[in-house]
Order: C-alpha cells, then structure tokens, then sequence
C-alpha cells in the first residue's frame, strides 16, 4: 500500500511482534493492534530473528532481521541492520514522507549517518528514549559510558524525542539545552477492563493451590529481577513487618542475584516469601493482580512502567517507591514508601490495617488514573495525531 495519502510508519527497537514479551513489544503489538483497520497508516516493524522474512500481522508489515549470536553487542547491530533495511526499502518502493521510529538510545555513534539519509529520502527521524539505560546496574563501568554517550548523540541527531514520561522530558532539556531538543510527552498504556477469568477458573486454582497461596492473601511484585527495581529493600523490609499475608514475587530469576539477595537477607528462613516463576498467560496474570491485596513498586530507573500501570489498572492497593516516575503516574492513587530503614516496614502494617471501603477507594482513583491518562485507546490516538502532523505539543 502505497500512496501519497498513506503515513508509512518504520519502527525499529523493539524485538518485535507477536510473541516477545517487554515494554516495548507490548507497546508496537497494542500500536499495530488499534490502527489495523486505519487505511491510511502503514506500519512496518522490525523483528528480531535467526533468519530473513517477511509477514503480516495486525495489518503491519513485519520484516525479520536476522541477528547473529555476538553477546552484548547484538542490540546495536539488530537496530543497524533494521534501520539499513527500511532504508532500503523506503528506496525501493519511493515511500514518500516516512516517518522512522527507534525506540531506545543504543545507536548513537549511527545516529548522525542515518538522520542524514533518512532526511535525504524526505522523512523524519523519531526516538524514544526509554529510561536511564546508563544508571542500570548490570552495566559495567564502560558500558554504562557507552549508553550515556549514544543517548547524547540521538538527542542531537534526530527531529523529535517522544518520551513516555514527563519526567524523562524534563530530563532531557536539562541534560541537553545546547540541542534545543524537540519533545513530545505520549506514555505508555495499559488495560483498563478485568481479567477474562472467573474467580473458580481451574487455572487460577491450580496456580494457587500450587503455590500456597489464595486470593486477598498475598502482597505482589512482578518485574525484571536486577537490583535497581529494590528487591532487596522490599523483602528486607517485608520481614521486619509483622504480616501475616506472604509476599509473592513474579520475575525471571537470575541464580547469581538470587543468592546475593538470600546472603544478604536470609529470606529462605522467611515461609511468607515466595519466588513463584514467571507467569505468561495475560489473563492469568491480571487476574493474580486482581486478587492481590497490595502490590508492590521497587522501580526506580526509567520513565512510565508497564507494570506500575498494570498494577494500577487491576489491583486496588498499591505500594510505591516515592520518586517522581512513580508519583506523576499514580498521583494521590497510591501509597509511598522510602528506602529508609523501616519505612517501607511501617507502611506494610498501615496497609495490613486498611478498612475495605479505604483499599476499594484508592483502587477507583487507580482505575480512573489509568482510564484518564494511560489507556492503550487514548495512547494509540495519541500517536495517530503524531504520525499525521496533529500532535499537541
């Protein structure tokens, strides 16, 4: 499809779509989803694979890249690779006015090369700059060096910076005033219905009976397993509350930061501490969201996150890490906590002592946060003013 009355959209950063889970890949899977039937907008989506292709998926134009196994330096060349092929592409087929979409700073040192290029065939060049990829813990030293400079450089090298979180927009004009950076707040979305499961689902109850654990008597965590998302806090900080409710933590362990954490804490002596794997199954999980009596947020690196905003969307009581990313998302929905010794502690008691009538209350304002500002509707309409010119600055 094309035509001068088609925006031809390239998105290239995530892993690609369906069938990878993250944040980002969420994000392009629910884009493609609410504009499939949109004539006028043509997406084309990198994905991340062991061999070439092509396909059709949400009525998007899906082109495979295939990504040798280099280790670390396989994410730069996969964002490479993807963006010469759309270049190639949009050469071939004479796209006129494309618009090209990378999501995250992992290619600085490119960035100036293919704005040029791009700028050449008459399109523009997007970024979203994620997080702070740099301030991330598994980094070592020159990686993290390396991050800040490519985040630098597609800040100077590009047309718009869409940032998924006001926070990070203001971060961005004062790390970078000398680019003049052109910005535009769109966040990230989440669902705003209930898990498609009843409550006597064989599914949920086997999940349950299997992990000793029943509806209303868990505190809930789910997220990526690396130290700056506060694990170690929020289970240190568990133990020293007198809950009789377990602490169930959903997340992808990793063995090394695992015994850190049991070294460090002694949370294998605590039987209301449970690693319960990972769970897939959307349903599913929304629904253990559901029925969970407080959900934890440790997050303290990045913009707008997908699981505070899933969090929000389903679960009544949430407990957050105080910071401005956490805060300009669940405003007066949410209760904050500090990384003060005993804080979090105090909190988990409070909490534990809530009538039902103050949780259901913090969980309409919760709802009525994510219906208002983050629905996967209202961010897909978002981004549709922004591919066609409409965007509010």
């Amino acid at each position: 499809m094309i035509g001068k009355n088609v925006q031809h959209v390239f998105i290239v950063g995530s892993k690609g779509i369906p069938g990878n889970y993250g944040g980002y890949e969420t994000f392009v899977d629910r884009l493609t989803e609410y504009h499939a039937g949109n004539a006028a907008l043509k997406y084309h989506v990198a994905c991340k694979a062991t061999e070439r292709g092509r396909f059709s998926y949400h009525n998007a134009d899906c082109f495979k890249v295939n990504v040798p196994n280099i280790g670390p330096a396989q994410a730069i060349y996969y964002d490479v690779a993807a963006l010469n092929e759309c270049v190639k592409y949009i050469r071939a087929n004479h796209i006129p006015h494309p618009i090209v979409y990378v999501l995250a700073c992992r290619i600085g040192p490119f960035a100036a090369h293919f704005e040029r290029v791009i700028h050449r065939l008459g399109g523009k060049l997007y970024i979203n700059p994620d997080g702070h990829e740099w301030m991330r813990a598994k980094w070592s030293a020159p990686v993290r060096k390396y991050w800040k400079i490519s985040e630098q450089m597609m800040t100077k090298h590009c047309d718009l910076l869409v940032c998924d979180s006001k926070n990070m927009e203001t971060y961005i004009h004062e790390e970078y005033p000398q680019y003049d950076p052109q910005t535009l707040f769109i966040s990230y979305g989440a669902e705003t219905r209930a898990s498609k499961l009843a409550d006597d689902d064989p599914k949920l109850l086997d999940w349950y009976r299997e992990k000793g654990l029943s509806p209303k008597s868990y505190y809930l965590v789910v997220g990526r397993f690396v130290p700056e998302n506060n694990y170690e806090t929020m289970i240190r900080e568990f133990m020293k509350s007198g809950s009789k409710r377990d602490f169930a933590l959903i997340t992808n362990v990793s063995d090394k930061f695992l015994e850190e954490l049991k070294a460090k804490t002694g949370f294998d002596k605590d039987p209301r501490i449970k690693f319960v794997g990972t769970v897939y199954d959307k349903e599913l999980l929304m629904k253990i969201r559901e029925n969970a009596y407080g959900y934890f947020h440790g997050h303290e690196v990045g913009g707008t996150n997908p699981s505070l905003l899933e969090a929000l969307g389903s679960t009544d009581l949430n407990l957050l890490l105080g910071v401005g990313f956490n805060r300009e998302v669940a405003e007066d929905a949410a209760l904050y906590w500090s990384k003060e010794p005993g804080d979090l502690a105090a909190l988990i008691e409070r909490a534990d002592a809530m009538t039902a009538d103050e949780i259901h209350a913090l969980g309409q304002k919760a709802k009525q946060r994510i219906a208002d500002a983050y629905s996967w509707q209202f961010i897909a309409d978002e981004y549709e003013r922004l591919f066609f010119g409409e965007a509010r600055g």
